[in-house]
Order: structure tokens, then sequence, then C-alpha cells
């Protein structure tokens, strides 16, 4: 076999969306499994609709879910010369020709067939043929180029995904593959490419199957090695409907955004159309060890927003805390919190240790350790349920004996029990308050952790408030 090549390639008329995502994944676990390479492409030649924002967005993303590739970025609208020439050669060998159909009379065209209950195709008029007497050609006109595609036969391939797939060549037409200002359009692109950089197997949506039948033609008609096709299923919504940049698909960098972690994303992408026996999680090693293309789902996979969130928090729990503490800042950070240094490197970690099991993005988890760090508002029917006059006496004992105190969980521990002791009180009827008091709210991990990070200064001064 030769040296397996993949690539992604995607429009940057807007953000690097879910699908496409889950595409370069399968993409380049293929080739890393089968030690490959994998191409980066950016199909721009849609000038209109293409932004450089769109392109930084497509970078960031794929640096972040660690889709590193061997070559690229590749942009379209930097090849147009190699197009032209590849246009030009199919023109002089009698497989492409020029077009000088309106709009008008393509519009036409199709109202006429559709009248006469037949397929919407282009008629050919403009085709070249023996015998055939072409119109004059129109003055003021900018022509098309359109592919001379074969008007019988089948076009056949063994899907990677799907199995055999045929289609008829009478269900296809002749396609535009240049348009009147010479820029080809993406049928055509995407072969010279695919041909030009020895792509050997291609990962893409099923919404491209009707594509490929003309793209193998052209294949064909250049004489170029054909790649292997494996078309996955579409990704679909809450609503049942596919899920696209146009119908509630959120970009990869807002789950960056909103607290994922990378592993996380790539893990549960991975799972949504492709299977290893039951395995749930995942390393990335393990998956380019997995991944050899088979094993794809034929259905479409339903994305479960809750379902990620739970695979988040099962990677947030084995984090190493030094890495949650800095994506846990940069959360901060968003809420306003700002920490000196010795805070982020030393304290934070420790924080984040204490309350990662309790939360499932870096989100929730600086929303908590938030609350170390600045002022808290005690949720008022917790402060009314839990802060009562009965139980205000021994907190003031608590705040005497936590001035003087030894500042480390043993002793906190120890001053509380001396407290419960003195006043009658099981833990709760005293954790409690403490708790609404100090971190806002009732509901906390282990108390004399809490306090011994929050630190004597704060404490005292939130327990002053009873």
């Amino acid at each position: 076999m030769s040296k397996i090549r993949t690539r992604i390639a995607p429009s940057p008329t807007g953000f690097l969306h879910l699908g496409t995502a889950r595409t370069a994944l399968y993409s380049w676990a293929y080739a890393r499994h089968f030690g490959g390479e994998f191409v980066l492409r950016i199909e721009d030649t849609d000038v209109a609709r293409s932004t450089q924002d769109s392109v930084d967005q497509i970078l960031q993303s794929m640096r972040w879910l660690g889709l590193d590739y061997d070559e690229g970025p590749i942009y379209q609208m930097q090849r147009l010369e190699r197009y032209k020439q590849v246009l030009d050669q199919l023109i002089a060998e009698g497989k492409a020709y020029y077009c000088y159909s309106t709009p008008e009379e393509l519009d036409a065209v199709r109202e006429a067939k559709k009248a006469r209950g037949e397929k919407a195709l282009y008629d050919g008029r403009w085709r070249p043929a023996p015998g055939k007497t072409l119109p004059p050609v129109p003055e003021g006109v900018k022509p098309v180029i359109r592919f001379c595609n074969p008007p019988d036969g089948d076009v056949t391939w063994d899907d990677l995904v799907k199995g055999p797939i045929t289609i008829s060549n009478r269900e296809i037409d002749d396609l535009i593959i240049a348009r009147t200002d010479g820029i080809p359009t993406y049928n055509f692109a995407v072969v010279v490419d695919d041909w030009d950089m020895g792509i050997t197997h291609v990962f893409r949506g099923d919404e491209h199957i009707n594509n490929t039948p003309w793209q193998i033609n052209i294949f064909r008609a250049l004489g170029a090695p054909l790649p292997q096709f494996g078309h996955c299923p579409v990704i679909l919504g809450d609503d049942g409907q596919k899920l696209s940049k146009r119908r509630g698909a959120v970009s990869v960098t807002a789950y960056e955004e909103g607290g994922y972690l990378p592993e996380a994303m790539l893990n549960y992408l991975a799972r949504l159309g492709w299977s290893h026996g039951d395995d749930e999680l995942f390393t990335r090693e393990q998956l380019v060890s997995w991944f050899d293309g088979t094993h794809l789902n034929k259905s479409p996979a339903q994305w479960d927003p809750a379902k990620l969130l739970w695979v988040n928090g099962q990677y947030i729990k084995q984090a190493d805390n030094q890495r949650l503490a800095a994506l846990t800042a940069q959360q901060l950070a968003k809420l306003g919190v700002t920490l000196d240094a010795t805070a982020a490197e030393q304290h934070l970690p420790r924080v984040c240790a204490l309350l990662k099991d309790r939360c499932e993005t870096t989100v929730a988890l600086a929303q908590w350790a938030a609350r170390f760090y600045a002022d808290v508002t005690p949720d008022a029917a917790e402060l009314a349920q839990h802060v009562t006059d009965a139980v205000r006496p021994a907190v003031a004992l608590l705040a005497e004996k936590l001035s003087s105190c030894t500042w480390d969980k043993a002793s906190i521990a120890a001053v509380l029990k001396d407290v419960l002791a003195a006043h009658g009180l099981k833990m709760p009827q005293l954790a409690m308050p403490v708790r609404v008091l100090v971190m806002g709210t009732a509901q906390t991990p282990s108390l004399d952790v809490v306090l011994e990070l929050c630190g004597r200064e704060k404490v005292l001064a939130r327990l002053a408030k009873c």
C-alpha cells in the first residue's frame, strides 16, 4: 500500500462546525494509525463569503483539538494558475467546453423540464458533438466551463462507510467546473487538489455522496488515481434535523470558551459515529491505535449535550491540577477575578483539586473557585434557613477559636469539634450556617478543607457578618 494521505478541507465561510471537526478527527486518526500524513487545505474559492476571521477560527480549532497536520494550510486561491492549466488541458482534449447559456435560458430549460416531469438537468446545448452545429456565440456573455460528463453508464465505488454505491450518469449533467470569472467550482478544484496532493483516502459528510460521481468522472478524465471515499452520516441536533452552521451548531472554539477540555471533545466526537467495543472513554493514543476505518456507523448520530458534559466531567476529574488551575484562572479573569502569581501557581491548584470532582467544566470550576477570592453574597433563603439566633453564639465562639489556632486542616477540624461539644450541636447544625456565611451556599466540600483554603482573614471577616 502506498503511503496513506488524508485531508480536511474546510471552507472559511464561517466557524469550524462540529461535523467538520469530526471528519477532521477521523481523517487525522486514520492517517496516524497507518503512519501516513494529514493535510489541511482551505477551500476559499467562494471569494464573496470567505473571511480571514473564519480562517483564523479554523486554525485555532485545529490547534485546540490537537489535530496536527503534516502539510498546510494550503489555500485554493493561491492555486488558480494550476487550475487554469488543467482546465485548458480538458478543453484541448475535448473533455470540457465553454457554455454561453444565460441564467435566464437555464431557468427556462429547468422550468420546461419540470413541466414535463423530467429531471431539471442542463440540456447540453453548448456541448460539442460530431456533426452538431453550436449556437452562435452571443456578444457580451462571459462563458462558464462545463465538464463533459459521460452520458451513459454508471459510477460505482466501494464506500469505506456505506459500502458499494452506484449512481447512473443519466442522473447527473455537465457540471460547471469554472465560473465566468475563471475561478473553479468546488467539484473541480477538489479533484485537482486531491490529485496533486496525493490524497489516498477521503472522509467527509454524506451530503457529498451526490458530488462523488462527478468527481470520480473528472479523476478518470484526467487519468488521475482515485482516492477511497468514506461518507460519514450527518450529526442530528436535538430537533432531529441536521446539525449545521445554519441549524443549531456552535463553533468548536465556543466549547473551548465554555470550559470543555480538548481531549473530552475529541473523545466525544470520535464516539459520535464510531465505536471500539463498549469503550466510552479513551486516550488520544488509544484512538489512533484503534481507528483503522472500520466500525464507522452507517446511521446518523444524535448530538447529546448532556453526554458531552458527562464526558468532560470525567476528564476534569482526571486532569492535572496545575493545568486545571491555568485554565480556571482564564475563566476567573472573565468573571473579573484576577490572581497574583503566588495564588495562581500555588493556591489555585489546591482549590481545583478540592472542587474538580463536583464540576463538569472549567467555567463551573471558576464559578466555585471565585468564592475563595472574591466577595460572596450568601443565598438569602439559605441564610434565613441556617443562620438563626440559636446558632449565632456557636458561630461567634468558632470565630474566636479560629482567630488563634494553627491554620491547617487538622487544627480547624479540632476547633469545630470543640465548638460542637461546647454548644451541644451536631456537625450539620454548625457546618451549614458556616458554609453559607463563608462560601455563600450550604453545599460545599469538607468544611475543614474549605476553611483552610479560604484563609483565616477571609473566614473571620465573613463569619463576622453573622
